[in-house]
């Protein structure tokens, strides 16, 4: 986008305003990890993964303990990208996966994506990696405020071959709307090299760089110096894990170093989190002859199963805190406390707010309502409470509704439901629905007035 003089004016005057001068703007970096579980980083206790990456943003920044995403990719990412419950934009099932199959759900044009929102105000823009919020060639990264994009269109790729495996395939690597054929290159390389040529060439200017990876999510494919350094863990499910997190790790590092050894480490606000919980789709194998990838029927690409939840229960998928609960961090050195550990409730819908906060930028005027909060005062002062009170959920037909310490989860279509405690000592092993018949129904019907007031109309 090119700003003339009078744009520029109204910009100044804009940031003027807001107290936030536009050569202080500070570049906005968010590094969105896949399928990486509740715990799973050695600043959140993990003993035995070696993080020191992720772990010098938690040692920079501040680090939030009570942090949620959603329960599969799709939504999260909605989230993140909007401020806003999935289902208002229409996400509220898989989203079109090959850009060239069939039409399916694609999140609504209508929806402002915080890459919108910053290049409107000057921000140069731009997605490597990740994107999974429909595939059509009419919707996608480039149609909704990123100047450029180079990744998959939809949810996971083999990272040699870039074939998405379940069903009979089809290979999934573009640079914006152009197939990208490039067999043999490590997919994570390919798009930490675009991430740092970006950054080179916008050093100079105020960038935003979204980079979703795609992993830890399988096929676990490590670089084999990892899978080395955990050869001595005896279960095989957690060495598998443990070498593509810090293969995740790793490029994280890379992209960091980069902004150190060109300045602009300070000035850069980091958001680090976690999509959804640690994956335990073990059994995902090729079930079909002459698959589009060239692998053999019987081809183990599935996960390890080697998350770690601590305390909590459940997994991606789920709607127990294993499944939403993230570990999530922000490092902005220059503006923002380090060290710092917060309990309160975040989710992924606020940093949409906080990066408008933090850039000195107003929501863009055509912007719908935002659902999420800024997390400035909670991370300015330990005092400072969460605004959520209640917790929605949803994905397909099933649901789930948070007050304080209770949650209910549900499914459309069936009478029967959980209720579970987040404060018990084995937290939500236990079921309250039939002893709590006075709470399920406050749930259901918080739940219900919900969903009324998030459907498009």
């Amino acid at each position: 986008m090119v700003l003339g003089v009078k744009h520029i004016i109204i910009l100044l005057l804009v940031f003027s305003a807001l107290g936030v001068s536009a050569v202080e703007r500070p570049n906005i970096l968010i590094i969105l990890t896949d399928d990486q579980g509740t715990i799973d980083a050695n600043c959140y206790g993990s003993t035995d993964l070696r993080t020191p990456n992720i772990d010098r943003l938690a040692a920079t920044g501040v680090r939030f303990t009570q942090a949620y995403a959603h329960t599969v990719c799709c939504p999260a990412r909605a989230a993140l990208m909007t401020g806003r419950h999935p289902q208002r934009g229409g996400v509220h099932h898989w989203t079109q996966g090959d850009m060239n199959g069939p039409d399916g759900i694609n999140m609504a044009l209508e929806e402002v994506t915080l890459g919108e929102a910053l290049k409107t105000a000057g921000y140069r823009t731009a997605l490597f990696g990740k994107w999974h919020l429909g595939a059509h060639r009419d919707f996608g990264p480039k149609k909704q405020g990123f100047d450029e994009f180079f990744g998959i269109r939809d949810g996971f790729i083999d990272n040699y071959n870039h074939y998405f495996l379940h069903g009979s395939g089809f290979h999934d690597l573009y640079d914006g709307i152009k197939p990208v054929k490039a067999p043999g290159k490590y997919f994570p390389e390919l798009m930490v090299q675009r991430s740092l040529k970006f950054i080179m060439q916008n050093k100079d200017r105020p960038f935003l760089l979204y980079v979703p990876f795609n992993i830890p999510h399988y096929p676990e494919q490590a670089l084999k110096q990892f899978e080395t350094r955990y050869k001595d863990i005896a279960a095989p499910a957690r060495r598998s894990y443990a070498a593509i997190v810090s293969t995740t790790d790793h490029y994280i590092g890379q992209i960091v170093d980069k902004l150190e050894a060109l300045d602009l480490r300070e000035n850069t606000a980091i958001i680090f989190m976690s999509d959804n919980g640690h994956s335990e789709e073990t059994g995902n194998r090729i079930r079909v002859e002459n698959h589009r990838s060239g692998y053999p029927k019987g081809h183990f690409y599935g996960a390890s199963g080697g998350g770690s939840t601590g305390k909590w229960i459940g997994q991606k998928g789920s709607f127990l805190e294993g499944g939403v609960r993230v570990p999530a961090i922000i490092s902005y050195p220059a503006k923002l406390p380090k060290g710092k550990v917060r309990g309160e409730i975040i989710t992924a819908m606020d940093w949409f707010p906080t990066v408008l906060d933090l850039c000195g930028v107003q929501q863009p005027s055509n912007a719908p309502k935002l659902d999420g909060h800024s997390v400035l005062p909670l991370i300015r002062s330990a005092k400072a409470k969460s605004k959520y009170k209640i917790l929605h959920f949803a994905w397909g037909k099933k649901w789930a509704v948070r007050e304080g310490d209770w949650k209910l989860i549900g499914s459309n279509g069936n009478t029967k439901v959980s209720l579970r405690n987040l404060v018990d000592a084995k937290p939500e092993a236990k079921e309250y629905a039939k002893a709590k018949p006075e709470i399920v129904q406050r749930l259901r019907t918080l739940h219900s007035d919900w969903v009324k007031e998030v459907s498009p109309k």
